[in-house]
């Protein structure tokens, strides 16, 4: 499994790098392709359970969501949710099914804003000044605390993070996740061509909050897959998972970068 994941990962890794670096529309189509699938696989996982989410209709209200920050006018967003959430509501209505209505329209709009709309994160990071460079700090943030996670929690790991949720994980490696993601922001400050305008403090406390938000996205998703009793969201990635699997902690991680320059560099 190891070495199906490394494999992968190098495949994958330069691949994703190169859409990044090249910006809109291929960024952009990068991830609104990843979005519909890791939601096709969230609306794949309520039905498993028999909940019969709105699937084709929440697709396209997370594609429009992913993309709103193309919109020039900046309220079509909040329009566009707003308009997902009372056209959803109206379909209860024209449906025969009347058990568990609101469940369905539970995870229907759930999955739109889990996926479709902390997505668009990413979409506006890369549209920022420096944004090529934002994305790549989120994106090998996240990895770098991924990977170091994993090791030091193989190697080290004795006390349990949250046994209930994802028994695997241990403090030793969130601590050593961190560890990672921080290394990782600090390559940001040295004077090369993905160099960001920030003090080494401002990388070490972006790359405490990418990892911790990044941690807190796998557990989320962890629950969800207990919840829904599945041990991937799929099996479409040679030794990764599902699209959500691969994911569930960079998804966070945009959201936190982007409010981070908001509030703290422009």
């Amino acid at each position: 499994m190891l070495n199906k994941r490394i494999i992968t990962a190098l495949c994958g890794v330069p691949l994703v790098a190169l859409l990044v670096w090249f910006g809109t529309p291929w960024f952009t189509i990068l991830v609104a392709g990843w979005g519909m699938l890791a939601l096709y696989e969230f609306y794949q996982m309520a039905a498993s359970s028999k909940i019969e989410p709105f699937a084709y209709f929440g697709l396209a209200c997370a594609l429009f969501l992913i993309i709103s920050p193309h919109y020039e006018n900046a309220s079509v967003t909040p329009f566009l949710a707003t308009s997902a959430i009372v056209l959803s509501l109206i379909w209860l209505l024209l449906r025969p099914r009347r058990e568990g209505a609101f469940i369905d329209w539970s995870w229907t709009i759930g999955g739109v804003l889990y996926i479709g709309w902390l997505l668009s994160y990413f979409v506006a990071l890369r549209g920022l000044p420096d944004g090529r460079n934002w994305v790549f700090l989120a994106l090998f943030a996240t990895f770098g605390s991924d990977i170091l996670a994993f090791f030091v929690g193989k190697l080290l790991g004795r006390h349990r993070l949250a046994p209930n949720i994802s028994p695997a994980k241990t403090w030793e490696g969130a601590a050593g996740g961190v560890l990672g993601s921080v290394l990782v922001s600090l390559f940001f400050v040295l004077p090369t061509p993905l160099a960001l305008p920030i003090s080494y403090g401002q990388a070490i406390a972006l790359g405490l909050l990418v990892s911790v938000f990044g941690q807190l996205g796998d557990l989320v998703e962890s629950l969800l897959k207990r919840n829904m009793k599945v041990k991937d969201s799929s099996n479409a990635i040679p030794g990764h998972g599902g699209f959500l699997d691969r994911i569930d902690s960079v998804i966070f991680a945009g959201v936190v970068v982007y409010y981070y320059i908001m509030f703290f560099v422009l």
